[in-house]
């Protein structure tokens, strides 16, 4: 029997197939893996990343959408929100509730209504305006002011 969590990135995936979303494309890196994507992101017009492309895997929780996936770069990318190791540090892909440290409120965290194409575009926001307020990558944050 199908989990939740997979008829949903079933449902997201055929959406994405049918109505492709400027600034990237998305799909399985197995089709015997609903739970693992393979993300392309196109930089975005005036930044740094302006032309390029950016390979990333999403990686989804059997809970989700209670809980957040992770995004992974596997393109070289330096950005003060990415770490260096490729994974993608903004506040939706944060667990669901209060901050512990208190930076972000819950509103911005995770929520179940996010969808592959409202992460990615999250994403593709960051790469435009980066947050230097709790760089990832701090060497990236300070090179960049």
């Amino acid at each position: 029997m199908a989990s939740q969590a997979s008829l949903l990135l079933q449902k997201q995936l055929k959406d994405l197939c049918k109505n492709p979303v400027d600034g990237f494309s998305a799909g399985l890196v197995d089709e015997n893996n609903i739970f693992e994507w393979s993300v392309t992101i196109i930089g975005p017009p005036d930044t740094l990343y302006e032309g390029g492309f950016f390979n990333a895997i999403m990686s989804f929780p059997p809970n989700y959408p209670n809980s957040p996936p992770t995004v992974k770069f596997t393109s070289e990318i330096w950005h003060p929100n990415v770490y260096p190791d490729g994974r993608v540090c903004i506040s939706i892909l944060h667990p669901p509730g209060d901050d512990p440290n208190g930076y972000e409120l819950a509103s911005e965290r995770w929520m179940p209504v996010h969808t592959v194409e409202s992460i990615v575009l999250s994403i593709i926001s960051m790469l435009s305006s980066p947050n230097d307020e709790s760089p990832a990558n701090v060497e990236a944050a300070v090179s960049d002011s």
